[in-house]
């Protein structure tokens, strides 16, 4: 159920494969920081908390912290370059947890692309959904 209610939203993305790397076209690397996009992620990959937090997207709420669909900055610069309020956070919850945890989903305006992080930042993922 919860990858029929994200497959709505209907996002491609192509990737170059490298041996046993799959490469997002928006990869790269910050030149300043300690984060960059790792390069892709099949949905499948990732934790059921996860598919929690897209299928909250999708259906637009509600969602458990009020910190939930707030602007993010991509302070690092390591997604690719957009105006502000390009992107936005939604937490993964991390179970006990008592805080909402590093798991971020990130997502680009107009449903073009979705990046997981399991390190608040450090590394991010270009979100799969066609595996």
């Amino acid at each position: 159920m919860h990858t029929f209610l994200r497959a709505l939203k209907s996002r491609t993305a192509t990737a170059l494969t490298v041996g046993l790397l799959t490469l997002a076209p928006t990869a790269l690397v910050a030149t300043d920081a300690h984060a960059d996009v790792s390069g892709s992620i099949c949905q499948s990959s990732l934790p059921s908390q996860a598919d929690d937090t897209l299928n909250e997207i999708a259906n637009g709420g509600p969602f458990p912290f009020s910190q939930d669909g707030v602007v993010f900055q991509n302070r690092e610069g390591v997604l690719p370059g957009e105006s502000y309020g390009y992107y936005h956070e939604y937490t993964v919850v991390t179970p006990n947890s008592p805080t909402r945890g590093a798991r971020r989903i990130i997502t680009g305006s107009g449903d073009q692309e979705d990046y997981y992080t399991s390190d608040h930042y450090a590394s991010f993922y270009l979100i799969d959904f066609t595996c």
